[in-house]
């Protein structure tokens, strides 16, 4: 049993202002795993105050001190990688392989790469008699989702460490333990006192305290729309900068060559990865009409072939997150049915054998682009097959869409992929698998504001100063 009682607040564990605590629950085995407080309002304005403090003279440090911190947190977080990846996996139920792989390993790209960016990025240049200088934004609220926690949360606070901006991190109360270890090694790396703050608890009351806070600069938030909205209504009065990484609804389109089998298989067995709980997930699968009973067939076997189980075991897929989810995946997958979207793998309820754990079976259904499954994020393992008839209608399927996060083409011929992608009005886009911490990620549209990612994750975090005549 964990018990994380105490936040991060300058420089040290302290008790919260009023003792409140919430049980967090293991995903696969639907039992209390540990506890947690939940924080106030005033522990907010705690964090706040230290973070305030410590803006001047952390904001002034060179270039060299903060790589020097980078470097020993990246020292920390490399000895530790195990305990992260049992935390996150006994948090949100990511499958061992998953967990102790891609989960942690994408906080360790996610480090690597601020240490890389700090070490070229300029922070100062002459343009004519006029120096452009860029400069830490000030006090920095990180809001973190609960379904990539170590990717969520590193991509936030190495670059705004690196930039020269104090934090206060909100993780996501449903799977906390990750983050605490996180802490504990930024702590451990000598971060000093007030830069680096962490508080738990729900989102209605730390995320609206921060939202609203008069001390906070900037808020970083990924999550749903909804919540979204909610936070940049709630900032608007105080004109704090919102950067926001919101849902999708991703389109992955596949070309009709010989290798078109292989990629549905292949975008199929993708989608299914951490329970499909992914926001840039390629969740609408667009398919030439003349190959549709093709990737029927290759679908449907793929997703069949995805084993789900313990995350302790040797399986693909674990439990989604939360009863709450899991009912809110069900609902869908029912919606789905009563819309008449052809089934072709999964459905309703635990897969066979499993009846305890929030389980989704792998679903797969072939439907039109203009019913709900085909329009609102699931964030489950619910993959929809859209037809098309020429690239020109898989483009307009593709771009007709409320979000724009990411989409993907896959197909031998590379300049019609490139020249699709150039097509797709998203953030993000994966051709042929193509993947780079240093490639900017973020959406158009209801997807959200902001970039995150390599230097153009930096860009968030600056106030940008023109000192004319400087020259």
């Amino acid at each position: 049993m964990r018990e994380y009682l105490k936040f991060y607040i300058d420089g040290q564990w302290v008790a919260p202002a009023t003792p409140k605590t919430g049980d967090v629950i293991n995903p696969a085995t639907e039992e209390v795993s540990g506890r947690i407080s939940l924080g106030s309002a005033a522990d907010v304005d705690k964090a706040a105050a230290a973070a305030r403090k410590a803006f001047p003279s952390w904001s002034q440090t060179t270039r060299e001190q903060r790589l020097e911190l980078l470097l020993a947190i990246q020292a920390e977080y490399n000895r530790r990688l195990p305990e992260l990846g049992e935390a996150i996996m006994e948090e949100m139920g990511a499958p061992s392989a998953l967990a102790h792989g891609f989960h942690v390993g994408l906080g360790s790209g996610h480090l690597q790469t601020a240490i890389e960016v700090l070490r070229e990025f300029k922070f100062e240049e002459q343009r004519g008699a006029t120096r452009i200088v860029k400069e830490p934004i000030g006090v920095c609220a990180l809001i973190t989702p609960w379904n990539w926690p170590m990717n969520q949360t590193t991509v936030k606070v190495f670059p705004a460490l690196a930039i020269g901006c104090t934090m206060i991190l909100k993780p996501p109360q449903l799977a906390p333990y990750s983050a605490q270890i996180l802490a504990e090694i930024i702590h451990a790396a000598g971060v000093p006192a007030g830069v680096f703050n962490m508080l738990q608890g729900s989102g209605a009351v730390i995320g609206t305290a921060l939202s609203t806070h008069p001390e906070v600069d900037m808020i970083s938030f990924t999550g749903s729309e909804g919540v979204g909205v909610q936070i940049a209504q709630n900032a608007a009065p105080t004109v704090k900068r919102v950067c926001q990484e919101l849902g999708g609804k991703s389109p992955y389109i596949i070309l009709d060559d010989a290798s078109f089998a292989k990629n549905v298989a292949e975008a199929t067995a993708i989608m299914m990865g951490n329970s499909g709980q992914t926001c840039s997930a390629g969740s609408r699968l667009l398919v030439p009409q003349s190959r549709l009973q093709d990737a029927i067939k290759a679908a449907s076997e793929a997703a069949n072939a995805v084993t789900v189980g313990d995350p302790r075991g040797n399986f693909a897929m674990g439990p989604v997150v939360s009863k709450g989810q899991y009912n809110i995946i069900q609902e869908y997958i029912i919606k789905g049915q009563d819309e008449g979207a052809q089934l072709i793998a999964g459905g309703p309820g635990r897969p066979e054998g499993l009846n305890k754990g929030w389980y989704v079976k792998p679903t797969v259904f072939v439907t039109t682009n203009d019913t709900v499954i085909a329009r609102e994020e699931i964030f489950g393992p619910v993959l929809v097959i859209i037809p098309y008839k020429d690239v020109e209608d898989a483009v307009s399927i593709a771009n007709d869409s409320l979000f724009g996060l990411a989409g993907y083409v896959s197909g031998e011929d590379g300049e019609t992929c490139r020249a699709i992608a150039r097509r797709l009005r998203a953030g993000w886009i994966g051709i042929n698998g193509g993947f780079d911490f240093h490639g900017a990620f973020g959406g158009y549209k209801r997807s959200g504001n902001g970039r995150e990612w390599g230097e153009y994750g930096f860009h968030e975090y600056v106030e940008i100063k023109s000192l004319l005549g400087y020259a």
